[in-house]
């Protein structure tokens, strides 16, 4: 009874205490416009760009520019090119174990066997991988991975990752490198051996990069242009050098009659 009466005894709103709610929303309204929106990315195979992005500056604007490039000139001015050539051929001799099994997965038996040929040559006659002999007798390099073999198979990239100290990967990638370094000789490899074997090869690519720098500088947006080469050069890995040409957008037939009508 109580609270009916007081329910009974509401008065409708005064002109006032409309003015006083507009206002109100008015307020409420305003607040919520302010609020900064998450930025919107686009690409579906990169839904971790807003933390890869500032991962991609620490890697390029503090270990690349205060690390990696002075220890890679440094590299190249202390150790000639011919020592640094042979330093890269046994490293990349390491991986052709991995590169032939990862060639039969794939059901690739002539790369595979070019891979075990190259392995067996290389590390006798071409002095544990220091000399590419196979290459010399028509055995060129055809290297597989596990992160192609997964590809074949039809698993997907996953997301993409910048990894700090490695840069661009995915995670399909980096589960295609841990199980590559599970095959033999890799596995056998102690600490110091691994580490070595890392540094040679960070140094060896940041060598190749040296040409292209002016071209990262120029670029309008250089993490995007590292994402897109990176996926480019994947693409060309898995299809054996001969990846599918993208197809040019074609006006719908229909369309072309109807246009043709006006011609």
């Amino acid at each position: 009874m109580f609270v009916s009466g007081c329910a009974s005894k509401v008065e409708p709103p005064t002109p006032l205490n409309q003015q006083q709610n507009a206002e109100q929303n008015e307020y409420v309204e305003a607040a919520e416009a302010a609020e900064p929106e998450a930025p919107a990315y686009a690409d579906p195979r990169d839904p971790l760009e807003s933390i890869n992005r500032p991962l991609w500056d620490f890697n390029y604007d503090i270990l690349d520019k205060y690390l990696l490039r002075p220890a890679t000139v440094g590299y190249m001015t202390v150790v000639p090119k011919p020592a640094r050539k042979g330093l890269i051929n046994v490293v990349e001799n390491l991986n052709e174990p991995a590169s032939f099994l990862n060639g039969l997965l794939q059901a690739k038996p002539d790369r595979a066997a070019i891979s075990a040929g190259r392995f067996l040559v290389n590390s006798t006659v071409g002095l544990l991988g220091l000399f590419d002999v196979a290459s010399k007798i028509g055995l060129t390099e055809t290297e597989e991975d596990f992160n192609q073999t997964l590809a074949v198979w039809g698993v997907g990239d996953g997301a993409y990752l910048m990894v700090p100290g490695r840069g661009p990967t995915t995670v399909r990638d980096t589960a295609g490198d841990v199980v590559d370094g599970l095959y033999f000789p890799l596995a056998l490899l102690s600490t110091p051996l691994t580490i070595t074997r890392f540094a040679i090869n960070a140094l060896d690519s940041r060598e190749q990069l040296m040409n292209l720098e002016q071209m990262l500088e120029d670029s309008l947006d250089p993490y995007a242009f590292v994402k897109e080469s990176y996926y480019q050069r994947q693409e060309f890995k898995i299809y054996d050098g001969n990846p599918p040409q993208p197809k040019e957008e074609e006006l719908d037939d229909e369309l072309l009659d109807y246009l043709d009508e006006f011609q």
